[in-house]
């Protein structure tokens, strides 16, 4: 399994971006807990993913396509963010091939296709779905169009190859935006 065995000092470093207080619940900090761990609201979306359990190949992308410092700005954000789960789904050796340095625009153009220039609460998203007559379309800085849509309160994204993703974790407030969690990795048309 790949983020088994993804341990470099780039990881180290990212680690130590999380500060302390990570046991703090939701009632102390108004977040969801992510992956095991309190989400601080006065903090960027990069320092509070790195204490996630659940989103160590979300991170190890991030530093390996150079979005550490672009994801710690001052946004807004919306970041989609796939759990380990979500990328042990892709086929085998797909995330190893887009973590090598050959490869950094194509993983680029998967991540940013998971980011949106904007702070989407679910709200927000949601009446913006009720506004297009059930589903809206979702423009990324990746240049990918996803489908936002939903049904008995789960918000669903669907990607230009027609993959959807549920969000699991909603509104995870951020210093520079919002996450939301979801359970597929989303990419942009072949």
């Amino acid at each position: 399994m790949f983020r088994k065995t993804f341990t470099t000092p780039a990881t180290a470093i990212a680690l130590g971006l999380a500060g302390t207080g990570i046991a703090a619940s939701q009632s102390d900090t108004g977040n969801p807990m992510v992956g095991g761990a309190a989400m601080f609201p006065d903090r960027t979306i990069v320092e509070n993913a790195v204490n996630s359990a659940d989103h160590e190949t979300l991170v190890a992308a991030v530093m390996a396509a150079g979005l550490v410092e672009t994801l710690s700005g001052e946004g807004p954000f919306t970041v989609f963010a796939p759990t380990d789960a979500a990328f042990d789904m892709l086929q085998g050796g797909t995330v190893e091939t887009l973590l090598m340095p050959e490869n950094k625009d194509q993983l680029v153009e998967v991540l940013t296709c998971h980011v949106v220039a904007a702070n989407a609460m679910s709200d927000a998203l949601m009446s913006m779905i009720e506004d297009d007559g059930g589903a809206h379309e979702v423009a990324t800085v990746g240049g990918c169009t996803l489908k936002a849509s939903y049904s008995m309160d789960t918000l669903t994204l669907t990607d230009e190859r027609g993959r959807s993703a549920s969000v699991t974790i909603a509104d995870v407030r951020q210093s520079n935006g919002v996450i939301h969690v979801i359970d597929r990795v989303l990419l942009p048309a072949m």
